[in-house]
């Protein structure tokens, strides 16, 4: 295929008349070993330590939702990286946080975000926010034989559903399993047993967008207290949390400076209450 493509210049006929609106089914068809699943890892012995991504929140409030992430990649005892980008808009209307191995992870964003404009350009329409997060579970299905191979990838994936006109949060476990979380908060990742913890505490239904802004900062600032490889805000070396906010108008990334204002605030309460705020008893 590759060499009649260079004697002709032109490509196969296949590849400009693709069969399926699916570029990942395409894709499968004719290239599968491009797939992050399909590869054949090297005989190594002993443990191999690849950088992993960590600790991924989200909440939902009346108009939207917020997704966000900490910066640390680790690997092993080690952090590998205190700037990595784990929160990426999937489109338009939705976005999706990778926890796990960090390469693999932001492999299977990109190949996503191909599916879903690929699909979009096919058939003339996007997808359905349930659609999105379908494709999304096809694809953590297919890196399974990675997942065993202790190559796991395990996102959370958010975004405004234009038909129920709400903010809507999906999660996965390894096998590409989905569920919908709808208490409105949901968390993955080493941190996200103390991340959910805190928003357990302190989520309403009610919350306006900065309130839910905060929380979610909240929720990844007390993670970062208790799982070594969580990162909290960094002001020295001027290091955030990614924070997104996705609505009817689309998705929308913090500014560097938001995000600063956000989690200075955060810190200075934490000065006078170490342990953040309190839910009430009753």
């Amino acid at each position: 295929m590759e060499a009649n493509t260079r004697s002709t210049g032109r490509l196969p006929a296949a590849f400009l008349t693709p069969g399926s609106s699916s570029f990942l089914d395409f894709l499968s068809e004719h290239s599968p070993e491009l797939l992050p699943g399909r590869r054949t890892l090297p005989v190594v012995q002993g443990a191999v330590e690849v950088p992993h991504g960590t600790t991924i929140v989200a909440a939902t409030f009346p108009g939207g939702v917020v997704l966000a992430g900490d910066r640390r990649a680790t690997m092993g005892n080690m952090i590998a990286q205190r700037d990595i980008e784990k929160v990426f808009p999937a489109d338009e209307y939705s976005a999706v946080g990778i926890a796990g191995t960090a390469g693999l992870a932001v492999e299977m964003v990109k190949l996503f975000q191909l599916e879903l404009e690929h699909f979009e350009k096919v058939e003339g329409a996007q997808l359905s926010l349930e659609g999105k997060a379908n494709r999304l579970s096809t694809m953590i299905r297919g890196n399974l034989g990675m997942a065993m191979q202790g190559l796991a990838v395990v996102p959370l994936f958010a975004g405004w559903d234009v038909d129920r006109e709400k903010g809507r949060i999906f999660s996965y476990d390894v096998t590409g399993g989905r569920s919908e979380e709808h208490v409105g908060y949901a968390a993955t990742g080493s941190g996200s047993l103390f991340a959910r913890g805190s928003m357990k505490k302190l989520y309403r239904e009610d919350l306006t967008e900065q309130q839910a802004v905060t929380l979610v900062v909240q929720a990844l600032y007390d993670a970062a207290d208790d799982d070594s490889a969580t990162g909290g805000p960094d002001m020295a070396r001027r290091i955030f949390p990614i924070v997104t906010v996705i609505t009817d108008d689309g998705f929308r990334r913090l500014t560097d400076a938001e995000g600063a204002d956000v989690a200075r605030a955060v810190l200075e309460r934490r000065m006078e209450h170490p342990d953040g705020p309190r839910a009430e008893l009753l």
